[in-house]
């Protein structure tokens, strides 16, 4: 191997699980059990200290792991935002069928509502700012993809993978990297050259703290390029930051008051939530990376809640854990009931799970990625807690 990553056929086959799985369904067979039919929840029952919600995200990744497979989902919708205990997806089937890619759907579902809810987090505190996800560095180059559309969900306003325009019909987003400045070795000359390098559908955003004062960079910049000049961007490394909130406002008064309010300042570099909030009245935009790739892990778990024992289903599930499959109603301000799956439904109420796969097969269309970010945001704007 070059890369130590997984191959799609070694995920669809059930080759990449824990161990005990495989040893579990030997068991079963060694003991002639082979039907056993069960409804297994994901669901957390402890999200990250703070946090009153999580977004669910990988659905899409899920049903295709699952696809063909002779088992029945039921899910929440991607995007939903989600509350502890409340089951985001069932499978309903022969344990036999799917226990061995429990780690492989806990894995996409766990990493990838991971990203969006930070990002998620990100995305209310800057309000109307804008968030740019600049984390692939911090990530494995093999899920590159999957860490830009988690992003993307979760509210980001732009991604920074090349790749996003072919995959995804995303424009990538980006500014100037340090390595530019330095290997044209002045400032000007490269912020000359990027101008008349690029096509004139790239936001000319200026990075402005790599060899003098930020206010005297961000100057330069605007007079050298005048209304092609979009923005600038400050990355100020943290031995060199000092005040952050007054380097920006330094920057924006002297960009104000030499004509050029147009262009708007955007700030990087280790931003997380309390950034965010301390900076959101004097900046545009952040660009935010580790905070995002690397977030708290919403931690879902996937529990057996319901066996069927002559031909009814019973709740059964393991200590800690609430037997029965569930069904979650959300009503006006954000109000969740859980209720049994197959109880009368709440008048007024929505139900959030609905079945998704029948007997292996999707039967419902699945949401583009802008349609799934746009009922992210939908939700964000309603909830009033993080």
């Amino acid at each position: 191997m070059k890369f130590y990553t997984a191959t799609e056929d070694e995920i669809l086959s059930g080759k990449i699980t824990d161990i005990y799985f495989d040893r579990t369904i030997k068991t079963l067979e060694h003991l002639g059990i082979n039907n056993v039919e069960v409804r297994m929840e994901f669901h957390s029952y402890g999200l990250p200290k703070g946090y009153s919600w999580a977004v669910f995200t990988g659905l899409e990744e899920a049903l295709k792991l699952l696809e063909g497979k002779p088992v029945t989902v039921y899910a929440m919708p991607e995007g939903t935002l989600f509350k502890e205990i409340e089951p985001v997806m069932i499978i309903e089937g022969n344990y036999l069928d799917f226990g061995v890619y429990e780690t492989a759907l806990l894995g996409i579902l766990r990493h990838e509502s991971s990203i969006a809810t930070k990002a998620a987090r990100i995305k209310k505190l800057a309000q109307d700012k804008t968030v740019l996800f600049f984390g692939l560095r911090a990530l494995h180059p093999a899920i590159a993809p999957m860490a830009d559309r988690a992003a993307y969900i979760g509210g980001s306003d732009g991604i920074s993978g090349a790749f996003d325009k072919d995959i995804f019909d995303i424009e990538p987003s980006g500014t100037m990297p340090h390595a530019l400045m330095l290997s044209v070795g002045d400032n000007e000359k490269a912020w000359k050259a990027f101008d008349e390098a690029m096509d004139e559908k790239v936001p000319r955003i200026a990075l402005v703290d790599t060899f003098e004062d930020e206010r005297t960079e961000a100057l330069k910049a605007a007079k050298l390029l005048g209304k092609r000049l979009a923005g600038v961007r400050l990355d100020t490394p943290s031995s060199r930051r000092g005040n952050f909130k007054k380097i920006v406002q330094e920057v924006r008064w002297t960009l104000n008051i030499n004509g050029f309010s147009h262009v708007k300042i955007f700030v990087s570099g280790g931003i997380d939530e309390d950034d965010v909030v301390e900076l959101r009245d004097y900046v545009d935009g952040f660009g935010v990376g580790t905070s995002i790739s690397m977030p708290p892990s919403v931690d879902l778990s996937a529990d057996i809640v319901e066996k069927k024992i002559e031909g009814k289903w019973v709740p059964y599930t393991k200590r800690g854990k609430w037997p029965g499959a569930k069904q979650v109603y959300r009503c006006s301000g954000f109000n969740d009931i859980i209720t049994l799956l197959e109880d009368k439904p709440i008048e007024g109420c929505k139900p959030l799970l609905v079945k998704y796969m029948e007997n292996g097969k999707i039967i419902r269309d699945l949401p583009s990625l802008k349609e799934i970010r746009n009922y992210v945001l939908e939700q964000l704007r309603e909830v009033q807690t993080l």
